[in-house]
């Protein structure tokens, strides 16, 4: 081999004393030698990017069924506009940005097929089993469902990347294990036991920003598919304080400008309002805690990545609109009833009839206690992309809805 590893660069500038640092990695469930030439968390960010259950995404629904147009956003488009968000939130902040990316890259692997109406439907199909979280799966597929190396199931990614898919909302728990919302889901239970992700604490700067990333995008992108769609229309968006201020920018400078692009110049000036809020804020807050550490970010008394207080209300109340004018819209609902029912259908066939899996699914399930043929069927299904779930009801069925 010619030439040297020596001195290659990794591309970092000085990170905060706060910020995750690679080199001080908590380490990976099952150890392995580190890259020559990759941090681990660049490393963590290729292995998820190299998944199938990445490649999966771009076939499952962000708020359209995949089939109804080739530029709606799918879980994959969304996942890389949260990325790009959350590195740019993360260079401001100067915490590690394959960190951030790698989070938001992996934080939607869990969605079912059809959104969140497919979580919604699978929850419920297996609530005698514990239900369904697509959190929780998101942790199922990287530490089990994927099987791609030899020496262990699942990507074996590093602590601060799985503290950061687990805890990018926030804490789970009590300093005694106790919930804080609802019941912890068993697979996040279990794997804890195996590898503490402190779930009673705050995650990282780098997770907290791939969250607020995640909200950013899909306000802004969302707008866009549904102008797209004509479910929603310029004079509606007049409706709510944060695109009604905008679009009045945007109209005062272009008076002449076409819908299409004053609508595209609405999404960007709304992201880049809300990326700059959340730097000033978030910097604000962390002049105010002072961290020296990544512990005192795991510490602290409330997350530092976040919106201004009159950003976060007219964020809150843009959401209120959307649920009511597009998410709950008539056109929507009547495809997602129609999602519901193939999900529905495929858990009780599947369920009943295991045989009717794929090799590498069935085996061993006509024996199987009723809670882990359960859960192997709601992997299966989890994993489906939306062509997929349609084409196997259109097998296993006589009638298939019609969602588009």
């Amino acid at each position: 081999m010619s030439g040297t590893l020596d001195g290659i660069g990794f591309g970092y500038r000085p990170r905060a004393p706060y910020a995750c640092d690679p080199e001080k990695s908590r380490g990976r469930l099952y150890h392995e030698g580190e890259s020559r030439t990759r941090t681990p968390f660049q490393r963590d960010r290729d292995r998820i990017i190299h998944s199938t259950a990445f490649r999966r995404l771009k076939h499952k629904t962000q708020v359209f069924i995949a089939h109804e147009g080739d530029h709606y956003r799918t879980r994959l488009t969304h996942s890389i506009e949260v990325a790009q968000i959350a590195r740019a939130l993360a260079r401001a902040l100067r915490v590690d940005e394959d960190l951030a990316e790698a989070i938001a890259l992996v934080h939607d692997f869990g969605h079912t097929p059809f959104g969140h109406t497919g979580e919604d439907a699978l929850d419920a199909m297996m609530k005698p089993w514990g239900g369904f979280d697509h959190n929780a799966q998101s942790l199922r597929i990287v530490t089990r469902i994927e099987r791609r190396y030899a020496e262990f199931d699942g990507l074996n990614l590093c602590w601060e990347t799985l503290e950061g898919l687990v805890k990018h909302n926030g804490p789970l728990a009590t300093d005694d294990g106790r919930a804080l919302k609802g019941e912890l889901p068993m697979t996040i239970v279990n794997f804890n036991e195996l590898f503490d992700l402190e779930l009673s604490k705050f995650a990282s700067v780098e997770a907290q920003a791939a969250a607020l990333a995640d909200d950013i995008a899909y306000d802004a992108h969302d707008i866009d598919d549904g102008l797209r769609s004509g479910l929603l229309t310029l004079s509606m968006l007049e409706e709510t304080p944060l695109p009604a201020q905008i679009l009045s920018e945007v109209r005062a400078k272009y008076p002449s400008l076409d819908a299409v692009r004053t609508g595209h110049e609405l999404m960007r000036r709304q992201i880049t309002r809300m990326v700059e809020d959340a730097i000033g804020t978030s910097n604000a807050r962390l002049a105010e805690l002072k961290p020296e550490s990544v512990a005192d970010i795991h510490n602290a008394a409330k997350q530092v990545v976040s919106f201004s207080e009159d950003m976060g209300t007219a964020e809150k109340e843009l959401k209120r609109f959307m649920y009511a004018k597009l998410y709950r819209h008539p056109d929507v609902m009547e495809a997602r009833r129609g999602a519901d029912r193939i999900v529905r259908d495929l858990f009780q066939h599947y369920f009943s009839n295991p045989r009717d899996m794929p090799e590498g699914w069935r085996e061993g399930l006509d024996s199987a206690e009723e809670r882990i043929k359960a859960r192997d069927v709601g992997d299966f299904i989890a994993g489906m992309t939306d062509t997929y779930a349609i084409r196997e009801h259109k097998r296993l069925f006589d009638h298939t809805p019609e969602l588009g």
